[in-house]
């Protein structure tokens, strides 16, 4: 899928429309950041060409730095947001980002499995602000009701070995495959784990250190992509990889090309955020819509005019892997 606006088309017979984008529906939070949740989702499905249909699960106090309290939507209203709409657009995807509670993770559910033809992309970010009566039984309804249905949950490796292993006790972190076997006993067919610390590598002039983004099954890692690691405070980077993924999967695109291009996307979403407050750093998913350089000018970090060229500048070593964190951005940073 290409992220470049759409082209108006000249209809083949006059009064023919020409056909709609691919339509994702979002399940997700709002948050006035504009960051993550529904924001961070509908610019990126619309940045990806798609067309995003946002359910509102829950309201979220944020800044731009840290989430502080959500108020949960009652569970019949996000059952009558999603079927008011399901009655009048085809849909093609679906992206599961934070459901509210353990109620909203059912009313989501029930829809889901309605339409198991479409692929499920679930992002289950990190929840440590949450009072832990509300965590538990909301992390054990994803498991039951969501992870069935999901064709690929993503996720930070950390934060996916908290949801899917929870008991692991070896000193040795575990590795997208066994991240992936966990997920694959409650029906999960794929992981997207990212922030995968790798061993550092001393040179001459500094050590270097790496994470690896891996795209995995039960039965082994798939694709991923390595990238050199640096502090940076990104807000929103799980919800703009998720949604991208939904998006490409909704257009038909295969898994592989898919995370690919989905990691690329993100890569230079991140490169060319901007600092809209106090706190982290916010994708900007229409990095492409930018002005570019002028002649003779070398462009700061990849060669997109949208994900066609898919060349890489390196935000996707920020801190935490994904996860919010602090430093600075800017240098090409892909390393395969």
């Amino acid at each position: 899928m290409n992220p470049q606006p759409a082209t108006a088309t000249e209809p083949s017979e006059p009064g023919v429309e020409p056909p709609a984008p691919a339509c994702v529906m979002s399940f997700n939070a709002t948050d006035p950041s504009g960051a993550t949740g529904t924001a961070g989702d509908v610019a990126t499905i619309a940045a990806m060409g798609a067309h995003a249909l946002p359910v509102v699960t829950s309201i979220i106090m944020r800044d731009t730095a840290d989430t502080f309290d959500h108020h949960a939507i009652d569970p019949d209203v996000i059952a009558e947001q999603a079927r008011t709409i399901l009655e009048d657009v085809t849909l093609a995807g679906w992206k599961v980002g934070f459901l509210g509670s353990a109620d909203g993770v059912a009313a989501v559910a029930e829809i889901l499995s309605d339409y198991t033809d479409l692929p499920l992309v679930s992002y289950m970010p990190n929840l440590a602000w949450l009072e832990e009566d509300q965590l538990q039984p909301y992390l054990e309804a994803f498991r039951e009701l969501i992870l069935p249905a999901t064709e690929v949950l993503v996720g930070n490796h950390k934060t996916l070995q908290d949801f899917l292993l929870p008991d692991w006790e070896s000193e040795r972190p575990p590795s997208a495959r066994e991240l992936a076997v966990a997920a694959g006993e409650h029906g999960t067919r794929y992981v997207l784990v990212t922030g995968i610390m790798l061993p550092a590598k001393a040179t001459a002039a500094a050590t270097e250190s790496y994470i690896d983004n891996v795209l995995a099954s039960p039965m082994g890692a798939l694709t991923g992509e390595k990238f050199e690691r640096f502090d940076a405070g990104f807000t929103g980077a799980g919800d703009t990889l998720s949604a991208s993924l939904a998006a490409l999967l909704a257009a038909g695109s295969e898994l592989q090309a898919a995370v690919g291009e989905a990691l690329s996307f993100l890569d230079q979403s991140l490169d060319a955020g901007f600092r809209p407050g106090m706190g982290n750093i916010v994708p900007d998913r229409f990095f492409w819509a930018l002005p570019g350089p002028e002649d003779g000018e070398d462009a700061d970090g990849g060669s997109f005019g949208g994900p066609d060229g898919a060349g890489g500048a390196g935000g996707l070593g920020g801190a935490e892997g994904f996860e919010d964190g602090q430093g600075n951005k800017g240098t090409p940073r892909r390393v395969h």
